[in-house]
């Protein structure tokens, strides 16, 4: 829709297909339909690493149309935001649909064609440009050039599919596998499902690969029938790649601001006030009840057994596990709970100041089907916005 629109603004004449019988449908859903739009800091120099191995790729369409430029856009639109907690914009109202609005007018205004329920079903090259596409019905369109900016795989009920992918190959573009990113863990031991919907705050995690450190951050979690989640979770999906063997964890710090040296005091001072206690009970303070009696039962103490008769190495047992919760990865939530799709588009094969293919002279790229991908917090959309834009400047001004 960014593309489209700012093309026909500087009149390029623009046909939009749309797969579904309405637009944003994926937009719609953002920001569990509130729309975080950007993030304060989606362009900044200290902050664009955040977008991993390919983020000095973004660098150019940032510099022409980034975060300030974007709330430009939609607050002489009419949308007026607000900033939440690390740096998320969203509108004031807090309706996604007032954002696809935006777009939808833009569209119209600059006399933008849209023909709904429209699926491609191949795409036509010849020599090293695309002649024409032919949809689902069998109907063949010509142009000058095309764009792709179908999205990736991830929610698959919105239309986003991953169709593309098999066009681009057969074009000859190299196509970075595909994986669900900024999703949930699924966990090896079953022991987790009896903390189930236990959630933990300002805990410390550290994601590990075949034991080497990767990332690690402070966060909240929660913990689901087969995995964990929560946004320091979902963060961490992205470096997670499956797809290559390897041997993925989680090391969990319940108590991050307490070293296990202080929290061994801490529990011979409690066997000392009252030596008479339970276990299970002198470890409330440290953890929910029903994580600590899970600790307790991965250590093989009795719950209900009196601080008085605890051993020392039984002591240091806990602290340790307090300390060092090890939980194996098993695998990621997929393509339909998973926000985002890392992998796409091998961002080697296009430049980055117009988005255009350098292997197919009239095709461009923008949004979510390119090798990119940012954390939780409204840094994928300004993907969109930022390479939307300068895509839409390239097919006008080329």
């Amino acid at each position: 829709m960014m593309a489209a629109g700012r093309a026909g603004v500087l009149g390029a004449r623009v046909l939009l297909l749309e797969k579904n019988k309405s637009l944003g449908i994926k937009l719609l859903a953002t920001g569990h339909g509130r729309c975080n739009l950007t993030n304060m800091s989606a362009d900044k120099k200290e902050t664009i690493s955040c977008y991993g191995k390919n983020s000095k790729f973004l660098m150019s369409a940032f510099h022409r149309f980034g975060v300030e430029e974007t709330l430009d856009f939609f607050k002489e639109r009419g949308v007026v935001t607000k900033v939440e907690d690390n740096g998320r914009v969203f509108p004031k109202s807090d309706k996604a649909r007032d954002v696809l609005q935006v777009l939808v007018d833009y569209l119209i205004e600059n006399n933008v064609e849209i023909k709904y329920n429209s699926t491609v079903q191949n795409v036509i090259k010849k020599d090293d440009k695309i002649e024409k596409i032919i949809l689902e019905n069998g109907e063949e369109l010509m142009a000058d050039k095309f764009v792709i900016s179908v999205g990736g795989q991830s929610y698959p009920g919105t239309g986003s599919t991953g169709d593309a992918y098999v066009w681009l190959t057969e074009l000859g573009h190299t196509v970075i596998k595909p994986r669900p990113a900024l999703t949930s863990l699924i966990l090896t031991d079953n022991f987790i499902k009896a903390v189930e919907g236990v959630s933990l705050q300002n805990v410390g995690i550290v994601l590990k690969n075949d034991n080497k450190k990767i990332l690690s951050k402070n966060g909240s979690l929660i913990f689901t029938a087969d995995g964990v989640s929560g946004p320091a979770i979902i963060d961490m999906s992205r470096e997670i790649d499956l797809t290559v063997p390897s041997k993925f964890s989680l090391s969990l710090d319940l108590l991050p601001q307490t070293s296990e040296a202080d929290l061994d005091v801490q529990f011979q001072k409690e066997f000392q006030r009252d030596g008479n206690k339970m276990i299970k009970n002198s470890l409330t303070p440290l953890a929910p009840s029903r994580l600590g009696v899970l600790l307790l039962w991965l250590l093989n103490i009795d719950p209900e057994k009196p601080l008085s008769i605890m051993t020392k190495d039984e002591r240091k047992g806990i602290v340790r596990l307090l300390k060092n919760f090890v939980l194996e990865i098993k695998d990621v939530k997929g393509f339909d709970k998973a926000m985002i799709t890392a992998g796409g588009v091998d961002t080697r094969e296009v430049d980055p100041k117009t988005m255009q293919s350098k292997i197919i002279s009239n095709l461009y790229f923008a949004g979510e089907i390119l090798d990119l991908d940012g954390p939780t917090g409204g840094y994928n959309l300004q993907i969109c916005w930022s390479t939307g834009y300068v895509v839409g400047e390239a097919l006008a001004n080329s």
